[in-house]
């Protein structure tokens, strides 16, 4: 029988390989990939969706443990120091690996359930999903065309 849980897995894993797909072409020169005007590189937006992730665990999934700092919302745009691929693709298998983990740990109940949060207000854990999924796709989307469209200035 398929749940709840089981159907908003496979939702989060449908959108995730939106990402997926495009993380063993990336190199390290395309990390500083922009697309003028736009001030965002492609490691600026790997490393906010991988931190982005891991405050959605921490402040909606409750996940306390989680030691992290937002460089990325806290500076409000591309500083230029998102350039370590290795570091950067670890972040995002963490990210990934935690989000998973807390999915499969949700009881059907809990889908339900309101979460507060200052980011986006009073949701069911299940609209919160929605939020993290539609970002993380989102910013994949952006991912792709700076990939393919995008350029390295000097």
């Amino acid at each position: 029988m398929t749940t709840p849980t089981n159907h908003l897995i496979t939702l989060w894993i449908a959108s995730r390989t939106r990402l997926e797909n495009q993380l063993d072409v990336i190199t390290a020169y395309d990390l500083k990939k922009k697309l003028a005007p736009s001030p965002n590189s492609v490691g600026y937006l790997l490393q906010h969706i991988a931190e982005v992730e891991l405050l959605f665990a921490k402040n909606v999934f409750g996940k306390k443990d989680i030691k992290i700092i937002a460089h990325t919302v806290i500076a409000k745009k591309d500083t230029g120091e998102w350039t370590d691929l290795e570091k950067i693709r670890s972040l995002l298998n963490l990210s990934r690996n935690i989000l998973m983990n807390i999915l499969y740990m949700q009881e059907e109940e809990d889908w339900g359930k309101k979460i507060v949060t200052k980011e986006f207000g009073t949701k069911t854990k299940a609209q919160a999903l929605g939020r993290i999924l539609s970002h993380t796709a989102y910013h994949a989307g952006q991912l792709g065309i700076l990939l393919k469209y995008g350029s390295v200035t000097h």
